[in-house]
């Protein structure tokens, strides 16, 4: 065999063993990217936020719907940042887009988003003690847990969690409470929430 021959086979098979690399990459994403470009903000870490969910060919079963759940990780140069984890979400079995992305908050990262880095600062012991909707607000109601342990630096990066996740999915606007009380300060540090929540509630 001719050493141009030797040279075109090895070239085609590169070529098909970069396409069959992207195609296992593709295939194994599980819709569940925390990628993008990094936003500097105000708070005390950055925020990466994720593209939009990737468009899916519409069936006649029903077209897939994703929501956002901002936790913590890394980004390419280690700083925190928050990362906007997408969820598949289905409003006949999850309910209203809020209340479902609420629920997955507290709840916490699942065992593939921990391997991707991600992490929260909201308490394991914390509980959704109701979410109500109204046509012109909605109330989140925790368990006091939400605001013990960690310090004041956790109790800014939960409540950024908490902000960014509600404002991420409704219009309204969205009032916390703690144990059926407005919460106006959190924690033992008397760190002051400015209500309806918002960016600038934690400005002072």
């Amino acid at each position: 065999m001719s050493i141009l021959r030797k040279i075109v086979i090895c070239a085609l098979l590169v070529a098909l063993g970069g396409l069959i690399t992207f195609a296992a990459l593709k295939y194994f994403n599980f819709g569940h990217d925390i990628t993008g470009s990094d936003i500097e903000v105000s708070e005390r870490i950055t925020e990466e936020e994720e593209a939009d969910p990737i468009q899916q060919p519409q069936t006649q079963l029903q077209e897939k719907v994703y929501v956002n759940i901002f936790f913590i990780g890394q980004n390419d140069n280690k700083e925190e940042v928050y990362k906007a984890v997408k969820r598949q979400y289905d409003e006949t079995v999850d309910g209203s887009k809020i209340k479902f992305a609420i629920e997955s908050l507290i709840a916490g990262p699942r065992p593939n988003e921990k391997e991707r880095g991600v992490y929260s600062e909201i308490p394991s012991g914390t509980e959704v003690l109701s979410i109500k909707e109204y046509p012109d607000k909605v109330i989140i109601n925790l368990s006091a847990a939400f605001e013990t342990g960690g310090g004041t630096d956790s109790l800014y990066k939960r409540l950024y969690q908490l902000i960014k996740t509600a404002k991420r999915n409704t219009t309204l606007p969205v009032y916390l409470y703690i144990e059926g009380q407005k919460a106006d300060v959190i924690g033992g540090e008397g760190i002051m929430l400015n209500q309806p929540l918002s960016d600038s509630s934690l400005d002072g």
